[in-house]
């Protein structure tokens, strides 16, 4: 009898108990979810890219939000750090420079000149036949630079991938590729430099072909809006037969420098590598005569005065080219290109790129500096 009273009293706890229990684990795994939901939707929500349903919202937030929205929206003033990097842009010609360069040209009468120049920062522009069509010489290997660094921010090139040296594209001159035998390997990172660098024709054949061979170059040179710039042959083409113009060689140089073309990583590689240019004797020489400078290297003198030049020269004998960025003291930039056709190793044509740099040198010289006053600690550490 009391053995039966005890089971139906247990049996009666056991299932308050067992429901209890349940409603428990119920709210503990409601909570988990909840809390996890609310965990991955929290920063969304104060991004305002989460759109929550009227009966979440806390009273008042809806019209909070909408007059928020309907407030007028007012663009922060730009700051200096926001102008952009420049253009390749002409604005305003300085015609004095340009009717100089007139001069120059006209007092060599059998000499063909191309040139061209502009300050990326402000549009002020001079300019001589800049559109004409010469042999480019080496200067073409600023463009073929251009391209193959736009072929590895496509991911259609490796930096570091081997290129293998074939008879076909053997160059004889200047560089030191050519002499290796054939079948050699090179990464295309010291192709790439050594064709800058020292000018090797060898290298420069080897992007030709990498990058598709002179068709495809060439088109690629249209879409880039230079259309004066055609490879015809491999290098060293002594006979010129391979273009481009002042204008052409000036844009492919400032795309980079402006941000229209390339990455900033592959900018910083075009920059670094136009800088190993060995050949200074041209733009950079007749700058630094015009800059007041005779004595020393050119480079050195110019760093002196706070200018550097990243320039790459050509040179066949007929016809002589330099093209390069200019950067200024006051941190402002400008390009260059000059290229003269004229008789076979003619010493009037170089020093005609150096008279026609030197007489550019006066426009380039910035205004001086404001001195501005130096706030005291007070001020900085109130």
């Amino acid at each position: 009898m009391s053995s039966s009273r005890s089971s139906r009293q247990s049996s009666g706890w056991g299932r308050p108990m067992r429901l209890l229990l349940r409603l428990i684990l119920m709210g503990v795994g409601l909570g988990v979810i909840t809390g996890s939901l609310l965990k991955l939707a929290g920063p969304a929500f104060q991004r305002e890219s989460l759109t929550l349903p009227p009966w979440l919202m806390l009273p008042g937030t809806t019209r909070a939000t909408e007059a928020e929205a309907a407030k007028p929206t007012t663009k922060p003033k730009p700051t200096r750090r926001d102008l952009s990097l420049g253009l390749f842009q002409t604005k305003n010609e300085l015609t004095a420079l340009s009717d100089r360069w007139n001069q120059l040209a006209a007092s060599e009468p059998d000499l063909t000149v191309s040139a061209f120049m502009l300050v990326l920062d402000d549009g002020r522009y001079a300019q001589l036949a800049p559109d004409t069509a010469l042999p480019a010489a080496s200067s073409i290997k600023t463009p073929i630079l251009l391209v193959t660094l736009e072929e590895i921010d496509d991911d259609k090139l490796s930096w570091n991938e081997p290129l293998t040296l074939t008879k076909e594209v053997v160059g004889g001159g200047a560089g030191w590729m050519a002499s290796k035998p054939l079948g050699s390997r090179f990464p295309t990172h010291e192709v790439a430099t050594e064709m800058i660098r020292v000018s090797d024709n060898s290298a420069t054949n080897l992007l030709i072909d990498r990058l598709g061979g002179k068709d495809a170059l060439n088109a690629r040179f249209i879409a880039l809006g230079m259309s004066a710039t055609v490879v015809n042959n491999w290098l060293p083409d002594l006979e010129g037969t391979n273009t481009t113009s002042a204008r052409d060689l000036a844009r492919s140089i400032a795309l980079v420098d402006t941000g229209k073309a390339l990455s900033i990583r592959s900018r910083d590689l075009f920059r670094e590598v136009m800088g190993t240019s060995v050949t200074n004797t041209l733009l950079p020489r007749g700058l630094l005569r015009g800059l007041g400078g005779q004595q020393g290297e050119p480079d050195d003198s110019l760093m002196i005065k706070g200018y550097r030049v990243l320039n790459k020269t050509g040179d066949i004998g007929i016809a002589y080219a330099d093209a390069g960025l200019i950067e200024l003291p006051d941190g402002s930039r400008a390009v260059a290109a000059f290229l003269v056709k004229g008789p076979f190793n003619d010493p009037r044509s170089t020093e005609l790129i150096r008279k026609l740099a030197a007489a550019m040198a006066p426009v380039l010289k910035p205004k001086p500096a404001v001195a501005r006053k130096t706030p005291d600690a007070a001020s900085i550490n109130p």
